[in-house]
This record gives structure tokens, sequence and C-alpha cells, in this order.
């Protein structure tokens, strides 16, 4: 099983339509269309390794295993098994979908690094252009308009699908190949010919408020976040008060989500889960600050390992949560490889916070209401700070 959190988007949308919001859901937050910046899988803490099959698996397999016998797809015969379930958070991955996943999950993608948004009327737009990326080298800058994706016109459509377009497949479209971009900046229209590249996430950012409050902010918990947060947290200044932005994030890897809890308290529980009714707690090490201020800051796209994380800082008593309801994803997926090489992921359990809460289908509910899409959102997260005697 692995201890993951589901966060990637896959190539081709599939029947686990909450799995691609999943995955989506760090893609259009900020929308990232040329990266894959965080992403969202698996909620077991162990290490990968192959799964003991549960009955839905076994069932999956067999329908890969008896469509291959028939010279048919067994990825397509597992998928509709899938969709039979009526599990919806179950995907069937092609070995090279999965392996994508598993590389943005270990903090990497293929891109061309430019991130975007769809805006009111539909056009797509460049918020964010990485440095030292294709899309920089190319000239591509922050406020031009994607009009298209190797002729495909991109206006209207879902910011998911055009990650899809921008970012190709595992097999068919590595680092290295070519992407050509219609742009657009003014009156002028354009068309720029990018390689894509093996590119890193930035998953977590650390800035001052005027007002002396520490933000980090956590857009994913892929491998190293949660070493990266208590470092971030250790050297924040004197006993200023931290926000701790997790508005967007998709989740990642269940086991970073709890060392990033460590950073804020002294061991303890910090969630229960079953895998098939065998129950089992993840814990925090001890050492964490317990006595600095702490606002947690959620909304709607606030998922998973995050969930996991908010809900156990908010039971603990250790952070005021601020923000909207979360997304409510608190299922663990088991991962089996199946008869041709694709891989099958099926819900066998779910997660408690410490004082036994189910989060999925109800998500984390914050002590204060706040919109948080609002730049006012971080100056009540600082007049809270405040009153705790930031």
């Amino acid at each position: 099983m692995s201890g993951r959190d589901l966060f990637c988007q896959p190539r081709r949308v599939r029947r686990g339509a909450a799995l691609t919001l999943v995955f989506a859901s760090v893609l259009v937050a900020g929308a990232a269309t040329g990266s894959l910046p965080e992403a969202d899988r698996k909620t077991a803490p162990h290490a990968a390794r192959p799964a003991a099959p549960s009955g839905s698996h076994t069932e999956v397999a067999r329908a890969a295993a008896e469509a291959l016998a028939d010279g048919k797809s067994p990825e397509e015969a597992a998928e509709r098994a899938v969709s039979r379930s009526g599990d919806r958070w179950a995907a069937v991955y092609s070995p090279g979908e999965y392996e994508e996943l598993e590389e943005a999950l270990d903090g990497q993608y293929t891109g061309v690094g430019l991130s975007a948004r769809r805006e009111r009327g539909g056009s797509i737009e460049v918020t964010k252009v990485r440095s030292g990326s294709p899309a920089a080298g190319a000239g591509v800058r922050e406020g031009d308009r994607l009009r298209s994706v190797d002729g495909v016109p991109v206006g209207g459509r879902p910011v998911t699908e055009v990650v899809s377009l921008l970012r190709g497949d595992a097999e068919d479209a590595p680092a290295g190949t070519a992407v050509r971009l219609g742009l657009e900046r003014g009156g002028r229209a354009w068309t720029e010919t990018v390689r894509r590249a093996r590119l890193r996430t930035e998953p977590v950012s650390v800035r001052r408020l005027a007002g002396g409050a520490t933000v980090v902010r956590v857009t994913s918990f892929t491998k190293g976040v949660g070493d990266q947060v208590r470092t971030a947290v250790r050297r924040a200044p004197g006993r200023t008060g931290i926000v701790l932005d997790l508005r967007g994030n998709s989740g990642g890897l269940v086991g970073e989500a709890v060392t990033a809890a460590a950073a804020f308290l002294d061991g303890g529980l910090v969630a229960t889960y079953d895998v098939e009714g065998d129950q089992r707690a993840l814990h925090a090490p001890d050492g964490g600050d317990t006595t600095r201020p702490l606002v947690t800051l959620v909304d709607g796209g606030t998922m998973s390992a995050a969930e996991l994380l908010t809900g156990a800082l908010q039971d603990r008593g250790r952070a005021v949560v601020l923000g909207s309801r979360t997304f409510g994803k608190g299922s663990v997926q088991m991962p089996s490889r199946l008869p041709g090489g694709a891989v099958a992921e099926l819900t066998v359990g779910h997660y408690r916070t410490p004082s036994g809460r189910g989060v999925d289908g109800r998500g984390i509910t914050p002590d204060l209401d706040v919109d948080p899409a609002r730049p006012a959102a971080l100056d009540r997260a600082e007049t809270v700070l405040s009153g705790l005697g930031a």
C-alpha cells in the first residue's frame, strides 16, 4: 500500500470523476497548466508495496485477466469493473500514467513551466511563468493569453483539459518533445514551439506579513514538504504567530502531512484509519513548537492529507481554523498491479481525526467562517493571532 493521497491529474478523464477533481484541484486553484505542481494521491501511511488484494481488487484483476486472454484491452475492462463498483475515488492507470503520478509525488513533473487560469469569459490567461523554464525561454509572459496547444483551441475548455494538452502523455510526450503554443498579447497573436522539460515543484513558500506574522503556504504534500514546514517554523522570528495556509492544497503524501503536524505538536495522535477493517493510527514525533500562536487557513480546495493535518491541529486545540468548509476527501486507496501492467486504485478504508470525526463527504468546518478567496482573509488571520498573544 502506498502512503499517499491523490493529487496528480490523469491524462484521460475517467469514470472516477472525483479522483480527477483531486488531481485537478492543485491545477485549478493556482491553476497550473503547463506544469503539474502538486497532487493528491493515496492515503495510507506506509511506503509503497504490493497490496494484498481485497475482494474489489480481485474482481477488477479478474476482469483485466479475462480481457487480456480474449485479446481485448485489460485496461478498459478494468475501468468498466471499477465504474460498476460505485467507488467514487477508484481509478485505473496505464503504466505511463502511474509512473507520472509517482514522479509527481517526488516533486517532479514534465511540462513547459507556465501556470494559468480560466477567465470568466472562458479564455485561458497565463498567471505565472517559471524562471528558467521552456515557456520563459520562449518569451511567454504573465498576462499572455493561451489560444491553442498543438493547434487545438483551448478557449472555453476546463483548465484541467488544457493541462493534459500541454503535458501530453508520459509515454508519447516525454521531456524533449515539442509542443506548439498559440499565444496572444494585446492585439498580437503568434505561435511559439517549445520543448517539454523535467521540472521540480515548489510546494512551500514562506513570507512575513506587515504585522510580523509568518505565513507558511503549502500547496501540496510532496516528498520533503514536512521537513520544509518544520524548518520554516523553527526559523520564524521570536514568538511571532504562524499562518499555515492550506488553501487549495489537494493533499499528497500522508507521511509528509504527519511530519508537518509534528512542527506544531509535541507528539501524540494525528489521525486514525482503517484498512479493510484493520484499525491503525498515525502519531507525530515529539519536539514540535506547542506555544507559538497558530492559525490555519482552509477552503473548499483543501483536501485529503491537508484535511488530515487541519483536523489534527483543530482537535488537539493547537490551531484556530479560518476559512470555509474543506473538500471532504478522507478515504484510503490501495494500488494493485493488474494483468497487462495497468494499476488499479480502490478505496479500502477511511481516516478519522483524533476526536474520531470522519472527514470523507463532510470536510472540516472552520472555527471562524471567513471568505478564503478575499485578501482580507490574511488580515483576519493576523487579528486572530494577536488575540492569541502573538
